[in-house]
């Protein structure tokens, strides 16, 4: 019965006020959230010591781009296969392997002797992450419930992603001068060390209540097919497309990929269920999530080529400029999760593509001789949309998915997050490097991957408006 008020009019009841984390569930996000950062810093702190480290290992310039393919390798091939492991045997309990693991394999690779035992220790890491991650996110949002706490937490997790890619950029060259190369892994085995002990007595247990048996066919065809894909794109990168070695693996990338979906379509328990794959919300906005990651990063590498090849800067002030883009990052952590809640995810998720696509397309207007204030200015509000693509997209996508298939959905979304990662400077930044002119090559990068950002704006705003 409602109260009334001293006129006699129905009292308004006071909106009910959102729900706050609690002291324990700010402790599993932070745990959760510090070992995403930590494989977020992964990507990017060795970048700038590769020079100094293969001079130190022994590894010529061709062999350098290994350091960086050993860890993706294994850290996207294996994603979906952890993800639905983690669904059937526990996910607390892959997590916490992947974390022993990695810090394990850091300590080795800040230790390494030799190229073999450090790009050994690289490939263990990545083996790490590919349990890491979307382990951690399905205990994120099997944690939060859907709505605000998710948005929340999400947007955290988010923020924390980019922030740890960024971060990475700036801090490996400061302790790469100060420290050497080694103390770059050596911070890695440290923030093992700090989360491994939390995570035991915070995480809880979260699997399947059913236990069905493991896709085998699947998790074969989509493991190998996903290794030989971004084998052929990272290889590429550094020799090209004409390569028999890359063509051949290419080919079987894109073969194995085709019977995956092939062999999922006749599973009685498929890894990937293709009825969730036909879910707009689970497509598109995974298809918005492999466009923002690849065309970002895209967009740091050729940059950090212009910034540094074509205007002369030293890597130091390269990384200030990054730094600004990490700062506005975080602000728009903050402001992403409340804009979501007045307009939506999918709203979000289409106007920060197509922001992100204006903002590079502004990048244009680069010089020859000028350009670093453009350019710290754009990348930066660039990478604002960016990050509210990555907390909108990966709430669409998991968004009406029941907890028990949460492991399904969120190793997509990780899935996306890895591969966009390491497919855009494959298959864009080679552009800028493999003609004679850096700054034409620059300019054509960014008129396709702007191009590429508003159209997949325009494809996902319409995939999402037909549900």
């Amino acid at each position: 019965m409602p109260t009334l008020t001293s006129s006699g009019a129905p009292a308004r009841n006071p909106a009910p006020a959102p729900p706050a984390l609690t002291g324990r569930t700010r402790l599993v996000l932070f745990v959760l959230c510090a070992a995403q950062f930590m494989v977020a810093l992964d990507f990017s702190v060795l970048n700038v010591a590769l020079p100094v480290l293969g001079a130190d290992l022994g590894l010529d310039r061709a062999a350098l781009q290994w350091a960086v393919t050993a860890f993706a390798l294994p850290s996207g091939g294996f994603l979906l296969l952890f993800g639905r492991v983690g669904d059937l045997y526990g996910r607390k309990r892959l997590f916490l392997a992947g974390l022993s693991l990695f810090g394990a394999a850091s300590l080795l690779a800040t230790f390494a002797w030799d190229p073999a035992s450090f790009l050994t220790a690289r490939a263990l890491q990545g083996l790490g992450a590919a349990a890491i991650v979307p382990t951690g996110m399905s205990l994120l949002t099997t944690t939060f419930p859907e709505g605000p706490l998710r948005d929340r937490a999400l947007g955290i997790s988010g923020t924390l992603l980019s922030l740890g890619f960024t971060v990475g950029m700036v801090l490996g060259g400061v302790m790469t001068d100060t420290l050497g190369w080694r103390s770059t892994m050596g911070l890695l085995a440290l923030f093992s060390a700090i989360v491994l002990p939390l995570a035991p007595r915070l995480l809880p247990e979260s699997r399947t209540p059913e236990r069905p048996r493991l896709d085998v066919p699947g998790a074969v065809t989509v493991t190998l097919g996903l290794l030989s894909l971004i084998y052929a794109l990272s290889t590429a990168a550094e020799r090209g497309f004409g390569g028999a070695d890359v063509l051949v693996t290419l080919v079987a990338g894109v073969l194995l990929l085709g019977l995956f979906v092939r062999v999922e379509s006749r599973a009685a328990a498929p890894l990937v269920s293709l009825p969730m794959l036909r879910r707009p919300t689970v497509a598109f906005g995974n298809l918005g999530g492999l466009v923002t990651f690849s065309m970002m990063s895209t967009v740091v590498f050729v940059l950090t080529l212009y910034l540094q090849d074509t205007l002369g800067l030293s890597a130091f002030a390269t990384g200030l400029v990054f730094g600004v883009q990490g700062v506005m990052s975080v602000i728009a952590g903050t402001l992403a999760p409340k804009l979501i809640g007045r307009i939506g995810a999918r709203r979000v998720l289409v106007g920060s593509l197509a922001g992100q696509g204006l903002l590079t397309a502004a990048l244009l207007g680069l010089g020859r001789e000028s350009g670093a204030v453009l350019a710290t200015v754009a990348v930066s509000l660039a990478s604002m949309c960016h990050l509210g693509a990555i907390i909108a997209y990966g709430l669409t996508a998991t968004s009406g998915v029941p907890d028990e298939k949460q492991g399904l959905a969120t190793g997509l979304v990780t899935t996306t997050q890895q591969v966009g990662l390491t497919v855009g400077i494959p298959l864009l930044g080679v552009l800028a490097t493999t003609g004679g002119d850096l700054y034409g090559g620059v300019r054509t990068v960014l008129v396709l991957d702007a191009a590429i950002l508003l159209g997949a704006a325009a494809l996902v705003g319409l995939g999402l408006r037909r549900r």
